[in-house]
């Protein structure tokens, strides 16, 4: 079982290392906290993920303090969210200081167009493992395309697409047992 002290060095390291915050921290986090620590398995994993999601706030900090609850209540919740802040908003802070001085400079601004392509692509690729821990294949693989389509064409609120698809997957489980359950 996770230590306090292991927990907060997991998360420092996450915090640290991880450039473009957020969803691309996913890869990293899902190799520390499930493949190297073996705190989670991927189906909790991808549970906490989908509730970190869905919950107002920073996706990091609620990551955090989801799996930091999960393993050590909420004073671990608390050594998480610590551990996996301290440096990036030290960074923010250094940055807001500095940043005036450097806002004109073309090669801040030349390393700054550098490193989008970098954080797309570690964005990418945990969307495409997430894809495959979340049984994704091609027979549903038009629901998420689907659901980003009605977000980004038509302006659907995420929140909508949420509760619908949380009402569809019930109704759709509820089917398939009762189909199950008269076979019999």
């Amino acid at each position: 079982m996770a230590r306090y002290r292991d927990l907060f060095y997991s998360f420092f390291k996450i915090g640290t290392f991880t450039i473009g915050g957020g969803y691309a921290m996913i890869p990293l986090m899902e190799d520390i906290i499930v493949d190297k620590r073996h705190w989670l398995d991927r189906e909790e994993f991808m549970d906490i993920l989908s509730v970190s999601q869905a919950m107002p706030g920073v996706f990091a900090v609620n990551m955090a303090t989801n799996i930091g609850y999960k393993l050590k209540g909420v004073k671990g919740s608390v050594v998480a969210v610590v551990g996996n802040i301290i440096v990036p908003v030290a960074i923010i802070l250094l940055l807001a200081m500095f940043f005036r001085q450097f806002r004109e400079n073309q090669v801040v601004e030349a390393i700054f167009k550098g490193l989008r392509p970098a954080v797309v692509a570690l964005i990418a690729a945990p969307v495409f493992k997430m894809a495959k821990t979340a049984r994704i294949s091609w027979q549903n693989v038009w629901i998420p395309i689907f659901s980003a389509l009605l977000i980004w064409l038509l302006g659907v609120s995420p929140v909508i697409v949420i509760l619908v698809a949380a009402i569809a997957g019930f109704v759709y489980s509820r089917i398939k047992i009762w189909k199950e359950g008269s076979a019999r």
